[in-house]
């Protein structure tokens, strides 16, 4: 019988469409040579209790979320549909079968039989690292290259996913503040990291901070005085606002952009802009000042960069670094869902920095990086086998073995981790949503993994990855982790469904 867990968040349905990893540039190069083999790993304890399956049922399920989750998505207050006097509509049927924890355990044998012929296949290329293990026992079935650091693209997201649950709490909000200015009618907007705030209603990001919210604090804090001129403060973050090894044509290019701590709108030019490669603006940071200027009826040209003064005291009008108001991002666990279904990059490298600064690092790409690497430690798991360079995956420099993928996957499942869990909700299912949306359909060999497979992907020039989970045909889950990144640089088309084919070979095969 399918087991019946919550969705963590709002079906996919219900969020922007996604706009897919980034597509292959056909400026970039073939990128640093891999990394050497990593050494043997810990293993993690192997009971881990199916409880992942929370998400198994998720997209478009309706059912009742446990324990915080709903307190985090502010849910306490809405009345039933009942009780609201609306007829409720029927629930939508089940994306994905549930696993049946009574189902046969695959042989590795058998695994290996399904498999083998499909890893070596050309599209791939030179260079394929796989693992795929049973995420009940935690038994490898299939290793080849597991512990082998590999470049990973857009799969690094999942990484991220893991390790700011685990820092922030999956309830954890960004604020963005203002003060008082040094001078009179001078207002700081202290900028926290919110790359989904927006200016007003019609932001890109579902339930987005606004800043027309804080501006109609700021005006009650104020009382009749009348603001000046505004200073952007987004000292939060340090270093580079472009990533070390991106590609060259990634900050133009619609899927990065500047990283800073102030942005609206995850640094769109038109937040209404279509799903994909959006154009980005060069100075996010002034861009949301002068939008937050207009609100307050400053002139822009009296917006500019600066430091928020330390507060003080005083008489009057409010005193130097007095606070005036400030607004608060979606819950992280939305952040979350939005980051790996989007395959956001931009929110990725937000979301990094506050692994670092949870953890009292530089709010910057290796302060980022460096947290993000110990938080996996602190995890229990083998962060030898883990090299960041960013959040995102955009960073060619970025190695992951496929087993630590397998490994974090695993450990987001635990009972004994129920903050990691937020990890699932956002995950494309294949043939369904977000990046796998129209994969899984009309490859030849593809089709057993539509509606089995739930998974994260990455594509950047010879680099194609995936990982995730996939159910057996006997209903056995199982998470598994493919990357390659020494593929045929023009074979984009062929490497997805090659990559497809070894998903959907474990959904069709009991392998036992």
């Amino acid at each position: 019988m399918p087991v019946g867990v919550p969705p963590l968040g709002p079906p996919i349905s219900a969020l922007p469409a996604p706009s897919g990893d980034v597509p292959d540039p056909a400026s970039a190069g073939d990128g640093p040579a891999p990394a050497p083999a990593a050494s043997r790993r810990r293993r993690l304890p192997l009971v881990l209790a199916v409880v992942l399956f929370l998400v198994l049922a998720g997209v478009g399920v309706v059912v009742t979320r446990p324990g915080p989750v709903a307190g985090w998505l502010g849910e306490d207050a809405e009345p039933s549909p009942a009780a609201a006097g609306v007829t409720p509509e029927p629930n939508p049927s089940e994306v994905l079968a549930g696993p049946d924890s009574n189902a046969p355990l695959p042989t590795p044998e058998a695994v290996r039989a399904a498999l083998e012929p499909l890893v070596g296949v050309p599209a791939l290329g030179s260079r394929v690292n796989v693992s795929v293990a049973d995420v009940t026992t935690g038994q490898t079935l299939y290793a080849k290259g597991a512990d082998d650091g590999t470049v990973p693209a857009s799969v690094t997201k999942l990484a991220t996913a893991v390790t700011v649950l685990a820092a922030r709490g999956p309830g954890y909000r960004i604020p963005t503040r203002a003060v008082a200015g040094a001078q009179p009618g001078e207002v700081v907007i202290i900028g926290g990291g919110d790359p989904t705030l927006s200016a007003g209603k019609k932001g890109y990001y579902p339930g987005a901070a606004r800043l027309d919210d804080l501006a109609n604090q700021v005006r009650t804090a104020l009382g009749g005085t009348a603001p000046t001129s505004i200073v952007v403060d987004g000292s939060v973050y340090s270093g580079p606002v472009y990533g070390p090894g991106w590609d060259d044509d990634i900050p133009t290019g619609g899927y990065g952009g500047a990283v800073t701590a102030l942005m609206i709108d995850g640094a769109r030019k038109d937040p209404g802009a279509a799903h994909g490669g959006a154009q980005r603006v060069a100075d996010p940071d002034l861009t949301a000042g002068r939008s937050f200027a207009r609100l307050l009826g400053v002139p822009t040209s009296a917006v500019k960069r600066g430091t928020a003064p330390t507060q003080t005291t005083g008489a009057g009008a409010p005193a130097p670094g007095t606070e005036l108001g400030v607004v608060q991002s979606p819950p992280l666990i939305r952040l979350v869902d939005i980051m790996i279904g989007e395959s956001d990059n931009l929110l990725a490298e937000a979301l990094a920095r506050q692994v670092a600064l949870a953890r009292n690092q530089p709010a910057s790409f290796d302060g980022a990086a460096a947290a993000m690497d110990a938080e996996v430690a602190t995890l229990g798991l083998p962060a030898d086998e883990i090299t960041l360079s960013d959040g995102s995956g955009l960073s060619r420099r970025n190695r992951i073995s496929p087993s630590l993928l397998t490994d974090l996957i695993r450990l987001a499942a635990s009972p004994d981790h129920p903050e990691l869990a937020g990890t699932f909700g956002g995950l494309p299912v294949a043939g369904w949503s977000g990046t796998l949306d129209d994969r899984y359909r009309g490859a030849a060999g593809t089709a057993a993994g539509a509606g089995a497979v739930r998974a994260k992907t990455g594509t950047l020039t010879k680099v194609h990855s995936i990982a995730g989970l996939v159910t057996t045909a006997d209903g056995r889950l199982l998470t598994f982790a493919v990357l390659t990144d020494n593929a045929p640089p023009d074979g984009i088309d062929a490497a997805q469904p090659a990559l497809d084919r070894i998903a959907a070979a474990l959904a069709a095969c009991g392998c036992h």
